[in-house]
């Protein structure tokens, strides 16, 4: 024999109804069916049951929908008349029934729970006598078997009395048979009960009488998932579970199964399948006793539970004392309050429980009263109330004595910013559970989901500010890269976000990298950088990278609210490395305080590597003695590029319409951007330097540069064109060519100016717009570490951003 239960959705229409037939005619074998009521139904009879007791008439209209509803699916289901004329003079009594109660419970405006229990189980009525009657079932009446009493303010189910009742009416089965699940009845004959999701233990309890050979749960979804589907979009299907996981995960949150289903079946191993009543070629879930051997994931599924709020004693005077616990839940239970989750400190100083939302002043008020004296003589603290909290539930029994799943679990939520209010694990190893705010649960989910089950891969979303030459680039970067990534590199970067200067766009599912652009100029919504941060903090995503590449001092300023919100920075902006060292200072600390990243490596010889090998040395306790480095590509061009036939005014001028400069020159021959770079070489190798502390020597004198417009520094620069073609002349007599360099010595001193260097220097064979670096150590000392490449242009500086971005996923 095999029990089938359809749910709500899977009866919620004639058609579903339709299906219901099949995948019951498909089934060899004795059959017995168990119905919930039509979706939606039983919601809408309380409902209409709570407006007849408020005296609003239009419970009736509401009534007679319910009825309306039905009546479309009989003529839908039995063209033939005379069925359809059997049909409705078999549901007749309940519709008579429906109308009676709630005309009453209007009249007197009253709602006992007697009447509320008649009303919101004639909604399996209804549909169980309308399906019986489809399928040709043999219709049986629950409550005449189904037996239940009152324990704790909660019908529970008289098992052994229940038992023996569907014992002997089993020989009156059938080839088929249909019960309605969710109602039962009490001692007295009166309608019951049995709670939300009772339509499952209906059909578990029928199983454990019948001896059924398994259970089949047919719902809407193809089983029990990974996780929440409409959370995370990557959840799948679990192919298998014990009654215990299963249990666990219906216990915190997953609504493929009532709880209380579990036990009966557990009890007589009768296995339990999940089935899509809309998917029935799936293999859905299947639960029993039997223990998979470990495999690659420790845990079998994620789950949740909102709406809840986390309360807590605390307070030295409860440090040893006996009788506590038992004191706070007997007054909790008193006053029907359910705890959801225990959490005690070892020192017996505070407990935490969890409890639904719409408890919480019960709870407090059942708590103060109960420890009324102890919180007079401040032997215990006020309670504390944390709201709008959530519980969040990893479960699996390959856990169990598999070190490290903790660890995971709490670094993988912890370095996105989700803070752990409180922890419980049993001795069982079966399930860990721990409490945070209700705003970061997707996150939170997403980032354990990805730790545990598709750690085949890591996942990065971006949000990029600035589609300029760098930024146009970057994106061409991601759209040709990312499919070669995920292949080679198990890494998926998805662009969630891009910013101009006056608009932005946003797609949480990823946007197109080959459209993005045009998709921003023609969809994007009005908004600046502030606003395009803040969007990006709300919208609270795991492993959120923001990318800046723009040289934007207002971009620049919101990089430390970003890393305190748990966001990673990746920018070719040098202004905040190079600004105050207070300010870079700070940006370094909350980074590593968040454990998030801050990576600039662009900063510094744009696709170069210059960073990261000071970083190494610096980290292996190597110290950096001195720097001497040409950190323009551009100024070192213009050296390069000088000579009799090419004075200084043309060559600036060929820099710039090679892209190799900045669209005003000025900024590169007055120094600065040697500064700002040789700055953050300081600061990387350990020197506190401010920009005060480098003695500079602009590339062309300061009045030059000081000239109001660029159309006068351009005319006026051919003035120094023989000053600077007398000054290479007599370098290269000597054996000597100019070099604009930066340097670094051990006692902080740092300087940057042209510089002439023999060919035994190192600088001296730099061609094109290279740059360079030596670097000297306690170990790098007769012989400094070199590294050196093409150190300018956007190509090359938008790769140096896009390995910064794989670095995030990678370290």
């Amino acid at each position: 024999m095999r029990i089938l239960k359809f749910g709500g959705t899977s009866v919620g229409s004639a058609d579903n109804i339709a299906k219901v037939k099949k995948i019951v005619d498909a089934t060899e074998g004795q059959i017995v069916v168990v119905v919930s009521a039509i979706g939606g139904v039983t919601d809408r009879l309380i409902s209409a049951a709570h407006k007849a007791a408020e005296g609003d008439i239009s419970y009736a209209a509401g009534v007679d929908k319910i009825i309306n509803q039905h009546q479309q699916i009989i003529h839908q289901l039995f063209p033939d008349s005379r069925s359809r004329e059997a049909i409705q003079e078999s549901v007749a009594p309940e519709y008579d029934e429906l109308k009676s109660i709630n005309k009453g419970v209007f009249l007197i405006r009253e709602l006992s729970e007697k009447s509320l229990a008649g009303i919101s189980g004639i909604g399996e009525r209804l549909a169980s006598k309308i399906i019986a009657a489809y399928l040709d079932a043999r219709w049986f009446d629950s409550r005449l078997y189904i037996k239940s009493y009152v324990e704790y303010g909660r019908n529970q189910v008289d098992l052994p009395t229940t038992y023996k009742l569907l014992q002997e009416v089993r020989p009156q089965l059938g080839k088929l048979s249909l019960f309605p699940g969710f109602i039962s009845s009490n001692k007295k004959g009166e309608n019951t009960t049995l709670g939300r999701g009772g339509s499952d233990y209906t059909a578990s309890i029928l199983a454990s009488a019948f001896d059924a050979e398994m259970l089949e749960i047919w719902t809407d979804v193809d089983g029990f998932m990974t996780a929440d589907p409409k959370v995370i979009s990557r959840a799948y299907c679990i192919n298998h579970l014990s009654y215990a996981e299963a249990m666990e995960l219906s216990h915190f949150g997953a609504k493929v199964i009532y709880p209380p289903t579990i036990l009966p079946v557990y009890q007589k191993n009768i296995p339990v399948t999940i089935k899509n009543t809309f998917n029935p070629q799936a293999p859905g879930t299947v639960i029993d006793k039997v223990k998979e051997t470990p495999g690659p994931r420790q845990i079998k599924g994620i789950s949740s539970i909102k709406d809840v709020s986390l309360l807590t004693i605390q307070g030295i005077g409860m440090v040893g004392v006996s009788g506590i616990s038992m004191r706070l839940f007997a007054s909790l239970a008193a006053r029907e309050i359910n705890v959801i989750l225990i959490s005690q400190a070892s020192s017996e100083n505070s407990i935490s429980i969890v409890i639904d939302s719409h408890q919480t002043e019960k709870a407090r008020q059942a708590i103060e009263k109960e420890f009324s004296r102890e919180l007079a003589d401040r032997h215990i603290n006020n309670i504390i109330v944390d709201d709008e909290m959530a519980v969040v539930a990893i479960v699996g029994e390959n856990m169990k004595h598999t070190t490290g799943i903790a660890g995971l679990l709490f670094n993988s939520v912890g370095k996105n910013g989700v803070n752990v209010y409180a922890i419980a694990q049993g001795a069982s190893e079966l399930n860990i559970s721990f409490v945070i705010k209700e705003k970061d649960i997707k996150k939170a989910l997403n980032v354990i989901h990805e730790s545990f089950f598709l750690s085949d891969y890591s996942r990065l979303n971006l949000f990029v500010v600035g589609k300029g030459t760098v930024g146009s680039k970057l994106i061409h970067k991601i759209a040709t890269q990312t499919t070669k990534l995920m292949n080679e590199n198990s890494l998926k970067i998805r662009l969630v976000g891009l910013a101009g200067r006056q608009s932005m766009i946003f797609d949480n599912e990823g946007l197109d990298a080959a459209s993005v652009v045009e998709k921003l100029e023609k969809e994007g919504i009005p908004g600046n950088v502030k606003e395009f941060r803040d969007r990006i903090i709300e919208m609270n995503l795991a492993n959120s990278v923001f990318v800046d590449c723009t040289a934007s001092e207002e971009v620049a300023g919101l990089y430390q609210s970003l890393l305190e919100a748990n966001i990673s920075v990746v920018t070719a902006n040098k202004i905040a490395s190079s600004s105050s060292f207070e300010t870079y200072h700070k940006l370094k600390e909350t980074a590593r305080k968040k454990g998030v990243k801050f990576f600039f490596e662009t900063n510094v010889g744009a696709g170069l590597p210059i960073i990261a090998p000071i970083n190494d040395l610096v980290r292996s306790g190597e110290k950096i003695v001195r720097l001497e480095a040409v950190l323009s590509g551009t100024l070192n061009f213009i050296v390069n590029t000088l000579s009799e036939d090419k004075p200084l005014s043309e060559v600036i001028v060929e820099a710039k319409e090679k892209g190799f400069s900045e669209p005003d020159p000025r900024v590169d021959l007055s120094g600065t951007d040697v500064v700002r770079k040789s700055l953050i070489l300081a600061r990387e190798a350990g020197y506190p330097l401010e920009e005060s502390d480098v003695e500079v020597e602009p590339f062309v004198p300061q009045d030059y540069l000081d000239l109001p417009s660029l159309e006068e520094f351009m005319a006026k620069i051919k003035e120094l064109d023989p000053v600077f073609e007398n000054r290479r002349q007599r370098a290269v007599s000597e054996g000597k060519r100019l070099r604009y360099a930066a340097r670094m010595t051990s006692d902080g001193k740092a300087k940057v100016g042209l510089m002439e260097v023999d060919q035994h220097h190192p600088f001296y064979d730099l061609e094109g717009s290279n740059n360079i670096v030596l670097i000297w150590s306690e170990h790098y000392f007769e012989h400094p570490m070199q590294i050196k490449g093409y150190g300018a242009g956007a190509d090359v500086t938008a790769a140096g951003v896009f390995a910064d971005i794989i670095k995030v996923a990678n370290v």
